[in-house]
């Protein structure tokens, strides 16, 4: 993919906590736009749409947002669209054309289960956006959204032709109070399918019939239902071209396709090796699927002992690998124009590793220290509660990184082409607030393709 150079790239800030998405232009860091009174469901994240614009779900006020980050430049403003969701948002999705999108709940600031809102989101529908609740089942489930029908396969390569699983998608009876199955999948449907933990399943719901359900949130039927063999399902990812959808669980990445008006199940790709990806990312340029594989003790009070190990798999070529990171927290990653991006806490140093994905074998080219953070991660505590962390962020179209130093209000910002252990110049931008929790980001440039990951970051 061709970097886009018609408009320099920018990058939205999110802080969460303090309320504002901020739009900055880059590398100088200029502030293009504010939106304030917006606090971004930190877990769903970001979703690029197609049109450089991006979407975030506002988890006080219960709305998806879309953002048009080079609309200002044509007298267009930041906000495009409104549309009221259910929250907490756990994710949130599209499908390949970016009208079509689906919003879980989870637990939000809550220990158990308790939400089983399911919304079903048309950016085009007449009239202007709308929206419609149902109910599912409750959990943090994953969501992908499929458009009609793909092909049965990618041109060559080993993964070529129909799906070799034994299993396609059974129908499910239904529950006493709903209506049952209206039949086969067609061809055309879309389709939103959620990845469930308790019991682990795939779950695929017609978009159009959501989108027809009465008022007063009621029970979605599904149209197929899939068990999958793990119960610890994390982490979701897509690919429009083949139409698989990707699920990482202890086992292995679960996979399933849509084959004309089914899905069917494939064999899980495996970890290659000790630990298990608790995330999923599409790099759409390169066509690879990526993961952060996490080994080491269970008691999170001793995160710093956990290892840690970049992994990727080819979809056309099927090649599956990994990298060594280092111990402690990785978590989310980046994908740039020629590498993919992860940031590391540890005790003894943060630091942000950089991955060339300019051939089939990637390798790591600069590991580049981080500035401490105030309130970072202690040991005997967990990475996660009441603590400050890190957000990265980057695009197929361009060669930087940014990630946040959380409680700072700093983003330091990388060119990933031209850095390397001995040579990595690093910008710092500085935003008014202060980014508790490390604050969310989405790096956008022109004609990147980033829409092409359909999951939310």
């Amino acid at each position: 993919m061709t970097e886009a150079t018609s408009a320099p790239p920018r990058l939205l800030v999110a802080d969460q906590v303090a309320g504002s998405v901020r739009l900055l232009d880059l590398p100088d860091g200029r502030e293009r736009g504010l939106v304030e009174g917006r606090h971004l469901a930190e877990h769903a994240g970001f979703l690029a749409l197609p049109g450089d614009r991006t979407a975030f779900v506002d988890d006080l006020a219960g709305e998806l947002v879309v953002l048009d980050p080079y609309g200002l430049d044509a007298g267009r403003p930041l906000v495009e669209a409104t549309v009221p969701v259910a929250i907490p948002a756990e994710h949130l999705a599209a499908d390949p054309s970016g009208r079509l999108l689906a919003v879980t709940t989870g637990l939000g600031h809550n220990w158990e289960p308790w939400s089983d809102v399911l919304t079903a989101v048309d950016l085009a529908a007449p009239g202007g956006p709308r929206a419609v609740r149902v109910r599912t089942d409750a959990g943090e489930p994953g969501v992908t959204v499929l458009g009609p029908s793909a092909p049965t396969g990618p041109a060559d390569g080993p993964n070529a032709g129909a799906p070799t699983g034994p299993s396609a998608l059974a129908h499910p009876t239904g529950s006493a109070d709903s209506a049952a199955p209206t039949g086969p999948l067609d061809d055309a449907d879309a389709l939103v399918v959620l990845r469930h933990r308790h019991p682990g399943s795939l779950t695929a719901y017609r978009h159009a019939e959501l989108m027809a359900a009465a008022p007063a949130c009621p029970p979605a039927v599904p149209a197929a239902a899939l068990p999958l063999t793990d119960d610890d399902g994390h982490g979701d990812a897509h690919d429009p071209l083949t139409g698989w959808v990707f699920a990482a669980a202890g086992s292995g990445v679960h996979r399933a396709r849509r084959a004309g008006g089914s899905l069917v199940r494939e064999e899980p790709l495996p970890w290659g090796g000790p630990g298990r990806g608790y995330y999923l990312r599409l790099d759409p340029a390169r066509r690879v699927l990526w993961s952060c594989v996490r080994g080491g003790p269970a008691d999170p009070g001793r995160w710093p002992e956990w290892s840690n190990h970049a992994w990727w798999h080819g979809l056309d070529s099927g090649t599956v690998g990994r990298l060594p990171l280092g111990p402690g927290l990785v978590f989310r990653l980046a994908v740039a124009a020629r590498h993919v991006a992860y940031a590391r806490v540890h005790p003894d140093g943060d630091e942000l590793v950089l991955i060339a994905t300019d051939s089939d074998t990637p390798r790591i080219t600069a590991r580049l220290p981080l500035p401490a953070m105030d309130g970072a991660p202690r040991p005997g505590g967990t990475p996660w509660d009441g603590v400050q962390r890190r957000a990265i962020a980057a695009s197929p179209g361009s060669s930087l990184v940014a990630v946040t130093r959380g409680g700072h209000g700093e983003i330091h910002l990388v060119d990933a082409d031209s850095a390397s252990n001995q040579n990595a110049p690093v910008t710092t931008l500085s935003v008014p607030t202060p980014l508790n929790d490390g604050g969310h980001l989405a790096l956008v440039s022109p004609g990147s393709g980033a829409h092409g990951d359909t999951v939310g970051r």
